[in-house]
C-alpha cells in the first residue's frame, strides 16, 4: 500500500492554531462562568470542632468563644440590656440568694446566651425583648459548657476540666476577674459595652472585689450619654441591696474616692473583657 503523503507544513500550522484556539477559548469561557456564578467559598476559619481545642490558651474551649463579629455584638446587646432591665424591675428568674454584684454578671451572661423566644420573655418577666438577634454559635442548652460557664482556676483548657470541677455555675468577683476576663485598660476610652469594671478593697474581709457592667449608651429610659454602668450594691444580712444605673461621669465625683473609676484611684483595677468575647 502506498504511503500517504505527509501534509505540507502550512496545513500542520493551521490545524495546530485551530486546536490551540479551541483550548484557550474553553479556558476563557470556564473562567467567565466562575466569575458570573457564585465565587468559590473562602477556607473556613478553624472553629475548634474538637471541644478540647484552646488555640489561644485562655482557658476556654474554642467552641465556647464567640468568634464572629455579629455574635459578639449581639451578645453585648443582650448582656447589657438584661442587666439594665434589673434596675427597672428585678426579674423573678434571678435567684434572690444570688443577688449581688457578681450575681448580676452571672445572671445577665447566662440569660444572654439563651434563645429569646416568647417563653423566655414570659419566664424572665419582660414584655418586649427584640433587642438583637440571638447568638448563633451556640446557646446555653447546646453549648460546650452548658450552665457551667465560669472557669475557676488558671491554665489552658483540657478535656478533663469538664469533669474536674474547673467550670462552675458560680463565680464571685475575684473568680470573674482572674479566670474569666482579660485586662483591657484603666482608661474608659478603650472600653466596649459589656466590659466589666473591677474594684478591690483589701480591708473588706469576705468580698474585697466589686464588679460593675459597662453598658455604654443606655438601653432604656431615654437617658443621654454613652458612659452608663449598671451594678448591684451587694447584700448583707440586714440589707438585700439593689441594682443601680449611673454614669461614669457621676461616679467620678463620688464622695468616697475609692469608688471613682479613675486611673489615679488605686482601688479601681480597670476595665476587663469576658474571655468569650476576646
Amino acid at each position: 500500500m502506498r504511503p500517504r503523503p505527509s501534509e505540507p507544513p502550512a496545513a500542520c500550522s493551521a490545524r495546530t492554531a485551530i486546536v490551540l484556539a479551541l483550548i484557550c477559548s474553553t479556558i476563557w469561557l470556564s473562567g467567565c462562568a466562575r466569575a458570573r456564578g457564585t465565587p468559590p467559598s473562602a477556607p473556613e476559619r478553624p472553629s475548634g470542632a474538637n471541644c478540647c481545642e484552646d488555640v489561644n490558651g485562655n482557658g476556654f474551649p474554642d467552641q465556647a468563644e464567640l468568634h464572629s463579629f455579629d455574635d459578639r455584638e449581639n451578645f453585648r446587646r443582650w448582656f447589657t440590656w438584661i442587666a439594665e432591665m434589673q434596675f427597672y424591675q428585678v426579674s423573678e428568674a434571678w435567684n434572690p440568694e444570688q443577688r449581688d454584684c457578681a450575681g448580676l454578671v452571672r445572671f445577665a451572661m447566662r440569660e444572654a446566651l439563651r434563645r429569646h423566644d416568647r417563653a423566655w420573655l414570659q419566664r424572665i418577666g419582660l414584655v418586649d425583648g427584640q433587642v438583637a438577634a440571638d447568638v448563633r454559635a451556640y446557646n446555653l442548652e447546646t453549648g460546650p459548657l452548658g450552665e457551667k460557664l465560669f472557669r475557676t482556676d488558671f491554665g489552658s483548657f483540657k478535656q478533663a476540666d469538664l469533669s474536674a470541677g474547673t467550670f462552675s455555675e458560680y463565680a464571685d468577683g475575684r473568680t470573674l476577674k482572674n479566670y474569666n476576663c482579660t485586662f483591657v485598660s484603666r482608661e474608659r476610652s478603650q472600653a466596649k459595652p459589656g466590659d466589666l469594671l473591677f474594684y478591690y478593697q483589701p480591708w473588706v474581709q469576705h468580698f474585697p472585689y466589686h464588679v460593675m457592667i459597662f453598658s455604654g449608651a443606655a438601653k432604656s429610659g431615654g437617658d443621654s450619654g454613652g458612659d452608663w454602668v449598671v451594678y448591684h450594691t451587694g447584700s448583707s444580712p440586714s440589707d438585700s441591696g439593689r441594682v443601680k444605673k449611673v454614669r461614669l461621669s457621676t461616679l467620678d465625683q463620688h464622695p468616697d474616692r475609692r469608688w471613682r473609676p479613675l486611673p489615679t484611684n488605686p482601688n479601681f483595677l480597670g476595665f476587663y473583657r469576658l474571655k468569650i468575647l476576646d
